[in-house]
Formats: C-alpha cells, sequence, structure tokens
C-alpha cells in the first residue's frame, strides 16, 4: 500500500487501530473481507453464525460465528446495479445484461439453439413524444447543429457540444407540459406492454393466421432495457426476434416471418398503439441485426450497446438515486438535482397527493417521483429469448461454492448446515471507506 497524504492517514489511522483492536491482532482479516467483496463500495453487515453437521451422527463439523469478525459482523457485496451507487456491482450486472442479450443473439450456449442466429432480428428504439422543445446536443455523428433556430416561438441559436449542462432543458419551463411528461413516463411500462400484445396480434393478421395459430407456429422473443433521455423522459431499446416453434422448442420460423415483416409491423404497430390515457410512442426507429452485411448491427454491438444502459438510471438525467421526501422538495437544487428535474419531481409529487388526484394513486407517483414518475422495470425480457439474470448469478455462485468445498476435510454431500443470519446495516464508516478505497486502488483485491 502506498504511503497516504497526511489528511487521509488522519482519516484511517484510528480505524486501523480500531479494527485492530476489535480483531485482537490486526486487520489482516478486515483486509481480507475487503479483497472477497471485490470492490463493492457499498456492502451489507450481516451478523449471525452457521453450523456444519454430520447427517448421519450429528457430529458438530464446523462452526462459524460472526462475534469473531472486526465489528463481530461479516461483508458481503451490495449487488446493486446502479453505477452511481456501486461501479463494481454494477459492473457485473452491465456484464450479466450483456451475456443475456448476447446469447439470445448468437445462441449456441446458455439454453439457446445456435439457429436464432438466423432468425428475423432487429433493434427497436421507442422514444416518447415531445412535451415541448428542449435544448438538442450533437447528432449521432458527432456535429453540433444549431439548437432551435426558429422564427417563432422559443430560439436557441447556440451549437451545444457534447456535456453541455443546457441539453434537454426546456427553452420555455412556462409552457412545457410536466404533468403530461410525469404521467408518460408512469404509464410507459403499461404502453409497452399493449405493443407487445398488438405486434402479435398483426403479425398473425399480416400473415393470414389467428391468434391461436399464429401462437402455435411461432414465438416473439425479446429483451429491452429503459434509458433515460437528457430530458428525463424514459425510451426503450428492445432487441426483438421472429422465432419458429415446435411445441416448447424453437425452431426454424416459417417461410412468410421475414425480417421485412417483422420491420413494417413494429412501425406500424408503434403508430397504433394508444393508451386510453392518452399516451403514445413519438417515434420509433427499427435496425436490423444480422450476422453480416453493411447496413446491419453485429450482435456483439447491440449487446455492448444495451447493456451499457442497464446500470443507469433517473440520475443521469439531473435527478437523484433515490427516493425523496416532504424534506427533499425545499433542498433539491442543492442535492445538485437541475432546475427541469426539479420541476419534474415536485410535479410528480403533487399529482401523487391522493385527496387531489384520486385517480392516479395507483401510480404511487410521490414514491417514484425521484424516478419522474416511471416505476417500471430498467431490464426485462420474454421467456423463452435467452437465459435468465439469476440462472448467471447461479451459475457464478456454483462455481465459488465449488471452490470452497474443495478446502473442506469432510464430504459437504453428507452434511447439514443450520445457519441464522440477521442484517446489520450497510456501507462502511467515512474511515472504513477510505481505507477500503486506498487498498483497492493498490490491486490487492481479485476480481
Amino acid at each position: 500500500m502506498t504511503e497516504a497524504p497526511a489528511q487521509l492517514a488522519d482519516l484511517i489511522g484510528p480505524v486501523i487501530r480500531d479494527l485492530a483492536r476489535r480483531s485482537n491482532h490486526d486487520v489482516t482479516r478486515w483486509l481480507h473481507q475487503v479483497d472477497r467483496l471485490r470492490g463493492c463500495t457499498n456492502p451489507i453487515r450481516l451478523t449471525g453464525e452457521t453450523s456444519t453437521l454430520d447427517g448421519m451422527t450429528g457430529e458438530v463439523l464446523h462452526t462459524y460465528s460472526t462475534s469473531a469478525e472486526p465489528h463481530g459482523q461479516l461483508l458481503i457485496r451490495c449487488g446493486n446495479r446502479r453505477a452511481t451507487r456501486c461501479p463494481a456491482c454494477a459492473e457485473t450486472y452491465r456484464q450479466d445484461t450483456f451475456h443475456l442479450i448476447r446469447a439470445g443473439l448468437l445462441g449456441g450456449d446458455k439454453g439457446v439453439p445456435d439457429i436464432v442466429r438466423t432468425h428475423p432480428r432487429v433493434l427497436a428504439t421507442f422514444t416518447a413524444p415531445s412535451f415541448g422543445p428542449v435544448h438538442r446536443g450533437p447528432d449521432k455523428d458527432g456535429t453540433a447543429p444549431v439548437c432551435h433556430p426558429r422564427r417563432t416561438g422559443p430560439a436557441c441559436f447556440t451549437r451545444h457540444q457534447s456535456g453541455d449542462p443546457a441539453i434537454g432543458q426546456p427553452l420555455d419551463p412556462g409552457t412545457y407540459d410536466y404533468t403530461g411528461h410525469v404521467l408518460w413516463n408512469a404509464h410507459a411500462g403499461q404502453l409497452w406492454h399493449r405493443f407487445a400484445i398488438y405486434l402479435r396480434q398483426r403479425l398473425a393478421a399480416a400473415a393470414g393466421l389467428t391468434r391461436k395459430e399464429f401462437a402455435d407456429l411461432t414465438r416473439l422473443s425479446f429483451a429491452k432495457v429503459a434509458e433515460y433521455q437528457a430530458r428525463g423522459v424514459v425510451h426503450f431499446h428492445a432487441v426483438i426476434r421472429l422465432d419458429g416453434r415446435d411445441g416448447d422448442d424453437l425452431c426454424i420460423p416459417p417461410a412468410w416471418a421475414t425480417l421485412d415483416l417483422l420491420t413494417a409491423t413494429i412501425r406500424t404497430t408503434a403508430e397504433a398503439v394508444r393508451l386510453p390515457q392518452g399516451q403514445i410512442w413519438g417515434s420509433v426507429d427499427v435496425r436490423p441485426i444480422q450476422a453480416d452485411g453493411l447496413d446491419a448491427l453485429s450482435e456483439a454491438a447491440v449487446a455492448g450497446y444495451i447493456a451499457k444502459y442497464a446500470t443507469k438510471a433517473a440520475e443521469t438525467s439531473g435527478t437523484l438515486d433515490r427516493r425523496v421526501t416532504h424534506h427533499d422538495l425545499t433542498r433539491l437544487h442543492a442535492q445538485g438535482v437541475t432546475d427541469h428535474a426539479a420541476r419534474l419531481i415536485r410535479t410528480a409529487w403533487d399529482l401523487g397527493n391522493p385527496d387531489i388526484y384520486p385517480d392516479l394513486a395507483p401510480l404511487r407517483l410521490r414514491q417514484w417521483a425521484h424516478m419522474l414518475g416511471f416505476r417500471g422495470h430498467f431490464s426485462t425480457k420474454s421467456r423463452a429469448y435467452s437465459t435468465t439474470l439469476t440462472a448467471l448469478r447461479r451459475v457464478r455462485l456454483d462455481y465459488r461454492e465449488a471452490q470452497e468445498l474443495r478446502r473442506l476435510p469432510y464430504d459437504p454431500q453428507s452434511t447439514l448446515v443450520l445457519a441464522h443470519w440477521k442484517y446489520a446495516g450497510q456501507g462502511y464508516t467515512p474511515g472504513e471507506s477510505a481505507l477500503a478505497a486506498t487498498v483497492n486502488e493498490g490491486g490487492t483485491h481479485g476480481r
């Protein structure tokens, strides 16, 4: 470990002495726990004990108690998907999402047949309509056009470069539809659900089949993530695949199930879908995914593109990464919230008042005010698209358990483990956090 600056040494010195005292010798055990966290910055603290018994005789073969640990607690990874909360755990989540998406594109692994690579596949992006003009950033090619050179209404002649905090902020907050914005976010998940239902119906109609006949012959599979635009509204990136079906097994789709049919039907369905509350899609962009071809996206590029958004949420648009309270409403700017996001949060809070808006009570807008009204999952998929995040975590856990079991002096197949655990808190103390950061920067932990 390199020598810390004086102010850092003043902070972590007492921590080292306290850990050494609680460990009855030195800080080795605490450092070992930090190493096993693999960079987690917000670990969960547990107290408890386990006993390993011989299944036949009842003999106690091994016992473990957190009473011998520093502070009497065991540290485990938090597993948070948000990069703002824990970059290390979020990176694990991103990698899992990448492999989940990639498996559904390439097949041949994780229970997905390799024939899916020949099926019609697209990357579709669904955006919200406009709720008022906002400052625009550079185009996809990196060029920065004049923002809003309008002769009537609000105008902006600036060429906003990437990273400009004005991007996404309304040109005229006084005329911006904040209520419509929040309610669209709140209904975005329902809008996607209805789109998926209508898409199956329209594909069946285009093929001249009944819905049951379509379901017997084909299966529509998808995986999607939600992303916040700079203006604070969600949009969805979705991999949509059209499979053939033989019972519960995937097979080559029928001849009529073409890429052109899938692309055209996605566009027309998105234009037609409307919720009873009035929410519609703003636009939809559909691009083919193929193994080769100049105009096609590659499987790896799509998987990486979608996975990078899986660890982000509303905080990327200037809001908070935690729920707000009534007290927070008076100090949003002091917490780094932008004017636009603060107004969206207050709008969601006001609309969440059940006494004034009883019809909106099921939306729980106050609970989701920090998400600017959006209350859906950030990463979802259909059952047959590919493996699950749970299965990927299980494989990783089984691998580590197998490593641990090989070190045991007894046969784990013939034992019984009794365990009792309690939640004792989360996170490091400021001194521990500084010490753990120094250890991790020194590269002493295994990734």
